[in-house]
């Protein structure tokens, strides 16, 4: 457990020292912020039942920002080490193999949630300043849809990491998931259902195996609940999962995708030749 603690207090220091650390804060923090600051003043007025143009657009901002950054700087963690030969050393310390991979994906979470746990205590202060009255329970369900956002890319940068053999390759392969969940998934559903060639059910069950959409989702169900945006879609997933169901759904899947590809990583980091 000291061998864990220590790899990840090595590589929170690592990371806050990195400029990629920087310009990660600054975009999606400021992004964050801006999302929670524009929602509660528009709280006072509609009180958070209309959904705005404006906080799906900062959804969507979101959505784009936060993956795409945890994938580019994690697939770096074992590709990176392993061609920068810091592997020689590690086997010459008594750090065990378990320590340092776990270790790493600690330190990184810590890494990647500070900035979102930063704007969000911005925004409730900022609020709470100008006597704008907070809603809790969307604010602390917004948090944590963000964390397993985070927890669930971070486990599928450590497994594309563990498999790929150099950094280059890795990078590549982290783009390509982020582009086919993020575009490339939706354009091939909206395909299939104007053809019309299965059922809604069927298209509906597989978009929610993408966990951006499952985020999507769950985000615009905060100001509106009944998915009304969603169109015909919106019947199907409150059919099946109801209101309550959703929401615990949304942040259950997302949680066991990064625990599972973090297990798969790390079975594949310790059979791998890691020199």
């Amino acid at each position: 457990m000291k061998d864990l603690w220590l790899t990840a207090k090595l590589d929170i220091v690592e990371s806050l020292r990195a400029r990629w650390f920087a310009i990660y804060s600054l975009v999606f923090g400021g992004l964050v912020a801006l999302l929670f600051v524009f929602g509660l003043t528009e709280s006072r007025v509609l009180g958070f039942i209309g959904l705005s143009r404006l906080l799906v657009t900062y959804i969507q901002l979101c959505m784009a920002i936060l993956p795409i950054f945890v994938l580019i700087t994690t697939v770096r963690s074992v590709a990176g080490d392993r061609e920068a030969g810091v592997f020689e050393y590690l086997l010459s310390l008594p750090v065990g193999l378990a320590a340092w991979f776990w270790g790493k994906i600690l330190g990184r979470y810590l890494v990647i949630f500070l900035p979102v746990f930063a704007a969000m205590g911005g925004a409730v202060l900022w609020a709470l300043v100008r006597g704008i009255e907070v809603p809790w329970g969307m604010f602390v369900y917004y948090t944590a849809l963000l964390a397993v956002m985070g927890w669930c890319f971070l486990g599928i940068g450590m497994l594309v990491s563990a498999l790929a053999r150099s950094t280059d390759v890795a990078q590549g392969m982290a783009f390509m998931i982020w582009l086919t969940l993020l575009l490339f998934l939706d354009l091939i559903l909206l395909g299939v259902m104007i053809q019309g060639q299965v059922r809604p059910e069927v298209v509906v069950g597989i978009a929610l195996a993408n966990p951006l959409q499952v985020f999507r989702t769950a985000a615009l169900a905060l100001f509106d609940p009944q998915l009304i945006v969603l169109g015909p879609s919106a019947y199907v997933i409150l059919d099946t999962f109801g209101v309550a169901g959703y929401k615990l759904f949304a942040l259950a899947y997302p949680a066991a995708i990064g625990a599972l590809c973090a297990g798969a990583g790390y079975l594949f980091f310790r059979r791998g030749d890691l020199p």
